[in-house]
């Protein structure tokens, strides 16, 4: 029985990355002042962070069903027996439910997996996937376990610019106007199906180390149950430079760890915008 192993771009997975782990991604589209484009394939994240720096209108949404199939398909024409599919979570997009719904015509083959995750979090999840298809689990036993563990796992993003917040109803003008006064930049928190503001810090720096911290805790806490963790830092960062400063910070407060490091994904830098700084932490199978 061979399994394919599929996710989309949200992961921070592309097609030539794909080729190397030996899985398939399908590409989500973002619309960009009023364009179309992929992620990944029509648009690099260096170029769609710096349009949010011009104060771009973005927003995203989920793949068309035909390009969804039209991967499906092309696994299956490689010669795999059954699909796992890993998008991002349910709460977050109607993605899953289309998924299921399409998978309703590949009985027995196709395996839609909600574990409620996105960006540098599915990431992980499509890791573990790839090992639990290496220790020759079944397609149903992946989703399984993939589903299991679903809420072993936490991001935290920092965010500079506040106008994309309030694009997004998330703050009110007064706030932003208020806390950009302040020097206020928000943490949010992403569990699961909700992205929640987990405190406001004075000054970046000082938002980083907060957020730093509250990672290092939760860590901690899943080491302590005797459980290995993936722990991955990202940024919306359009200079490279300050991409490599973030990376760096976060993996001196991590030096027993290996520190992962991808471009934020376009679901998530639509909401929070240019310059954001995150970082995601999983159990690890």
């Amino acid at each position: 029985m061979r399994t394919a192993i599929i996710t989309d771009s949200n992961s921070g997975i592309f097609e030539q990355e794909a080729r190397q782990l030996g899985i398939y991604t399908v590409p989500m589209p973002v619309i960009l002042d009023g364009e179309t484009y992929f992620e990944g394939t029509t648009l690099t994240h260096t170029e769609f962070f710096g349009r949010l720096k011009q104060k771009a209108q973005a927003s995203t949404s989920q793949p068309a069903p035909a390009d969804v199939i039209r991967v499906w398909e092309q696994a299956f024409s490689d010669g795999y027996d059954e699909i796992v599919y890993i998008p991002m979570s349910s709460g977050l997009t109607g993605g899953v439910q289309t998924a299921k719904l399409l998978a309703e015509d590949y009985p027995g083959t196709v395996y839609v997996v909600d574990n409620h995750r996105i960006a540098i979090t599915q990431r992980h999840s499509v890791q573990d996937a790839i090992v639990l298809r290496d220790q020759g689990r079944t397609g149903a036993q992946i989703k399984a376990r993939l589903e299991e563990t679903a809420y072993a796992s936490l991001v935290y993003v920092g965010v500079q610019e506040l106008e994309f917040l309030r694009r997004g109803g998330r703050i009110t003008p007064a706030a932003q106007t208020m806390g950009t006064l302040l020097n206020l930049k928000p943490l949010l928190v992403i569990r699961g199906d909700k992205l929640d503001a987990y405190a406001k810090v004075r000054g970046v720096r000082q938002c980083m180390e907060r957020e730093i911290r509250a990672m290092h805790d939760f860590s901690e806490e899943l080491k302590g149950k005797g459980r290995p963790v993936y722990i991955s830092a990202a940024g919306s960062f359009a200079e490279d430079a300050d991409a490599a400063a973030w990376y760096q910070m976060v993996q001196a407060a991590f030096p027993e760890d290996k520190v992962d490091y991808d471009p934020l994904t376009f679901s998530v830098s639509c909401h929070v915008g240019p310059d954001a700084f995150g970082m995601g932490v999983s159990i690890r199978l």
